[in-house]
């Protein structure tokens, strides 16, 4: 029999897009009729009873590991019979980035950037900013941790989001944008050829365009014979 804990308190609604994010984890905990203390027994305690109830309470943004923990135990005997976990692990994402953006975004920041608007490396500079506004603001550390040992290094990280530099290549960029978020190669292939374009509109930059070149020309060959993979599948 499920021990019941303690009435949980209402949600707190003062930043909406937390309080989205507290709801859904906390219909989750409901849904399998786990108490915080059964959750966190089940994870040795990390995170605690105290972190788990905080996540849920809408009151402030948890760490993105706290969230996917929380998700992945409350899987329902429809996730695991379906093997679907990654759908609320998707939407968890989604609903933790919108919640971060809330708190830590500028007011400005209305939508995620175009890459097709991209023109020039000034503009190029601004986007990836903008995006990682957009991804909610993610610190260098994070966003160091995310895209694996040396990679994309803290330093390199706070002179991008300053606008002091741009990334020094494609895979560097791509690092980048992981880190904030921005996964599927589809995307990526939008950001490289936007790279490119704003290298190619300003005579005055410093960076050769033939890594840029093949990175992109690569991608699109990718990404042309997996459309073509799938297209054969389907036929």
């Amino acid at each position: 029999m499920t021990t019941m804990g303690r009435p949980e308190k209402p949600i707190d609604r003062t930043v909406p897009a937390r309080a989205e994010l507290a709801a859904f984890l906390r219909a989750r905990k409901d849904a399998v009729h786990l108490t915080h203390e059964q959750i966190a027994s089940r994870t040795n305690g990390e995170p605690s009873k105290a972190t788990l109830r905080r996540a849920t309470s809408g009151s402030g943004v948890p760490l993105w590991k706290t969230v996917a923990t929380f998700v992945t135990v409350t899987m329902t005997k429809e996730e695991e019979f379906s093997e679907s976990i990654e759908a609320a692990l998707t939407r968890a994402l989604e609903l933790w980035i919108r919640a971060r953006r809330a708190t830590r975004a500028p007011y400005y920041i209305h939508k995620a950037p175009d890459p097709a608007l991209i023109w020039n490396v000034a503009d190029f500079s601004q986007a990836l900013r903008a995006q990682h506004v957009w991804a909610g603001y993610p610190t260098p550390g994070e966003m160091e941790r995310m895209a694996g040992p040396g990679q994309l290094p803290g330093t390199t990280i706070r002179r991008i989001i300053s606008g002091r530099i741009l990334p020094v290549d494609p895979q560097q960029t791509i690092a980048f944008l992981n880190a904030c978020y921005v996964i599927a190669p589809a995307d990526h292939q939008l950001w490289l050829a936007a790279a490119l374009r704003a290298l190619r509109n300003s005579p005055l930059s410093t960076k050769s365009i033939t890594p840029w070149e093949k990175a992109h020309d690569q991608m699109s060959t990718e990404l042309t014979s997996t459309k073509a993979s799938l297209l054969r599948v389907a036929a």
